[in-house]
């Protein structure tokens, strides 16, 4: 769906709190790749590069609020508590929560996935484009963080997805097994995860690293076990 630039303004205004001075970085941050090839609105263009310059600048916003907000806290804690807050998962789930994925120009056929959240931070570059550092900042922290999410949720939230599901395994006296492999996609190399459940799989998982992609499949594997 391809919306005007009126719509596209009006959005920014009523949901970021942006009055859009080059509405350019945007519209390229709403596009998907999936359309982006001889489109002849987009061109080739998409936002995989602005999701790029946005995930930079926005862990670097919340590192330094974490930092300033928590003075006392070790390296490692914050790290921690930036990560709950960055992670693809969160800006999936924001995204979704901010009508971001109705604002998209993708295809029909695209399960949206991270795409949510690979348009979240391609609109944080657009913003720090076209407003700049210091206002990016305090659109992110508050009008979006500190409005739609209850930090201190946040901050207590167990995100140990690995953990939690060989501790239900233990207690139900269940055979949980994980499997990781080296596998290679349009991106690169990356782990895939398997888990399986007395035999039998139940949930898979990619990531960068072994333990990204174990995290990934032991969180689906927990949406699995809810259902059983």
């Amino acid at each position: 769906m391809t919306h005007t630039d009126k719509e596209i303004k009006r959005y920014f205004r009523n949901i970021f709190g942006v009055r859009i001075r080059h509405i350019d970085p945007y519209k390229v941050a709403l596009t998907h790749k999936s359309v982006s090839t001889n489109d002849a609105v987009a061109g080739r263009l998409n936002n995989e590069r602005l999701e790029y310059l946005g995930d930079a600048i926005l862990g670097s916003i919340i590192a330094d609020f974490l930092y300033h907000k928590s003075p006392l806290e070790t390296e490692g804690v914050l790290t921690r508590m930036r990560s709950k807050l960055v992670n693809r998962n969160r800006l999936n789930t924001l995204a979704r929560k901010l009508g971001l994925h109705d604002m998209m120009r993708i295809d029909g056929h695209i399960q949206s996935g991270s795409a949510n959240g690979n348009a979240f931070e391609a609109v944080v570059g657009a913003i720090y484009l076209d407003q700049g550092f210091k206002k990016t900042y305090h659109i992110m922290v508050n009008n979006i963080f500190l409005t739609h999410l209850d930090m201190d949720t946040v901050y207590t939230e167990d995100d140990d997805y690995k953990s939690q599901i060989l501790i239900w395994a233990q207690r139900n006296h269940r055979e949980l097994a994980f499997d990781s492999k080296l596998v290679e996609d349009e991106k690169g190399h990356l782990h895939r995860a398997t888990i399986t459940l007395d035999g039998n799989v139940i949930a898979e998982g990619l990531g960068q690293s072994v333990k990204k992609s174990e995290q990934a499949a032991a969180e689906k594997a927990l949406a699995h076990i809810s259902t059983l």
